[in-house]
């Protein structure tokens, strides 16, 4: 069943942010520091990035009837499954059933089925294109604030913990390490991006 929620992915598991600045001859190398960011916090409604929310939420706006169309057709086809078998049911016992009904019902289902399918695949690429047109640019845009912040802070290392299906990072994390919370609201103060031509 298509949805309307897309969830926010930068398809790095982890972040390493480019320091120019090299130690100097005779000095010692200073410690690696290591940080971890839960992306998945970029999109709450409340705390999240207000740029991207807002984006997600315009591409979402004109498919909530198509989600709601899309709901009421699964609903109808799951009845008439029922209705269906239920008859079948009866068939099986020998009770008398009006056959072209059932037929009928099938015809529907099938052809319900076949326009569900249809409406799934084409909301999903229709968002996917505008998805990408409106997020994309802000996705962008969060990446390189994330490596200005990681410069700023002097972070050598962001792991980011919700791309680790297998739970290390969050086992091995903790709040001093999570700059979740600091990076959301440093990039949220960040003044706006002259806008580009297209």
């Amino acid at each position: 069943m298509f949805t309307r929620i897309f969830t926010f992915a930068f398809g790095l598991f982890l972040f390493i942010s480019n320091v120019s600045a090299q130690p100097a001859a005779n000095t010692a190398t200073p410690p690696t520091r290591i940080a971890i960011i839960n992306s998945m916090a970029f999109s709450d409604e409340k705390a999240g990035i207000t740029k991207f929310v807002s984006a997600v939420n315009t591409v979402n706006a004109p498919f909530v009837s198509v989600n709601t169309e899309l709901t009421t057709m699964s609903t109808r086809l799951q009845t008439l499954g029922k209705e269906i078998e239920t008859a079948r049911d009866q068939l099986r016992k020998g009770v008398a059933v009006d056959e072209k009904s059932i037929q009928a019902k099938v015809d529907e289902a099938e052809k319900l089925e076949r326009d569900i399918k249809f409406k799934q695949e084409d909301a999903k690429a229709r968002y996917q294109k505008e998805y990408s047109k409106t997020v994309g640019p802000i996705m962008q845009a969060i990446g390189t604030g994330l490596q200005e912040y990681a410069k700023q802070k002097g972070f050598s290392l962001i792991f980011d913990a919700s791309k680790d299906e297998r739970g290390f990072l969050i086992a091995i994390g903790d709040d001093k390490v999570d700059v979740t919370k600091d990076f959301i609201a440093y990039y949220n103060a960040r003044p706006a991006a002259p806008a580009t031509k297209p």
